[in-house]
Parts: C-alpha cells; structure tokens; sequence
C-alpha cells in the first residue's frame, strides 16, 4: 500500500477500510448505471417527471461513489472504479437491460436502492468497529442518501 495520509489510522485498518470502501464503490457505480440505464428507456405513466427523477438520482449516487473513491485514496489505498472492476465485484444483480416498463424499472432500482443501503449499514458497522469514524460518517451520508432516493422512486410506482 502506497503511503499513509489519514492520520491515525493504523495501517492495517486502512487496508481494511481501502477494500470496504471499494466493494461499496463497486455496488454504487453498478446502480449508477442501472439508474442511467432505466433513465434512457423508461416509458409509460408519469414519464417525464420518473425521467428527470433518474437524472437526479444518478448525480447523487456519482457523488457518492466520488466520495468513497477519494476516501479510499485519502487512505493511502487505490480507487478501483473499472467497468471490468465493477462487472466482477458488484453483487448486485444484472440490470434487465430490454425493460421499458416504467413499473419494473421502479421496481427493480426500488429493490437495488434498498439492497444497496442494507449493505451500507453493514459497512458503517465494519467502519465503527475498525475505529475509522470518518469512513462510517461517510458511509452514514451515503446511506441517508440512497434510502431516501429509494423512497423517491417507490413512490412514483404505479398502482
């Protein structure tokens, strides 16, 4: 690992932190894109308004992954934000890419938005308990986020 910048933190709990960091990094950039990807072919009830919420919600997660890619750096570690990277380690499910119902496409970016913030709590806990308070804040941010925008595109979802 190349030089340590955050002071006090052990290195070992770096690398820890380095490799959480990537796996969130990984899921964060894969549902960006299923975002993006549902954003482009969406169709039916409430179109424009769901269209532009994507948008909006894209942004936020490419904010998010900005923030864990430059953490991981500031740890001393390397930002591994690859479509090869993200393909291998993101565990979400493959996105339905010839959907153009806009109810499934609610559904399925409901569903990853929620898998997604689970997984992030998970992460704060690991951060809380390696003692790197600044990761899990920023992992609690993120979180605050993404469950929010899982509100937000649940309740556009048609009856």
């Amino acid at each position: 690992m190349p030089e340590k910048f955050a002071s006090g933190i052990e290195d070992n709990t770096a690398k820890k932190m380095v490799g959480l960091l990537n796996e969130c990094l990984a899921e964060t950039v894969d549902l960006t894109l299923a975002v993006k990807q549902a954003h482009w072919n969406v169709k039916g009830q409430n179109f424009i308004g769901v269209h532009e919420l994507l948008d909006e919600v894209a942004d936020r997660l490419r904010d998010i992954s900005d923030e864990m890619a430059e953490r991981a750096v500031v740890l001393g570690g390397v930002a591994k934000g690859t479509s090869q990277v993200v393909s291998d380690a993101s565990p979400m499910e493959a996105y339905p890419v010839e959907e153009t119902d806009i109810k499934a496409h609610l559904d399925a970016l409901t569903d990853r938005l929620k898998a997604l913030g689970g997984r992030l709590r998970k992460a704060i806990d690991t951060a809380g308990e390696a003692g790197d308070e600044d990761t899990a804040d920023l992992l609690t941010g993120a979180s605050r986020t993404v469950d929010k925008d899982a509100w937000f595109i649940g309740a556009n979802r048609p009856n």
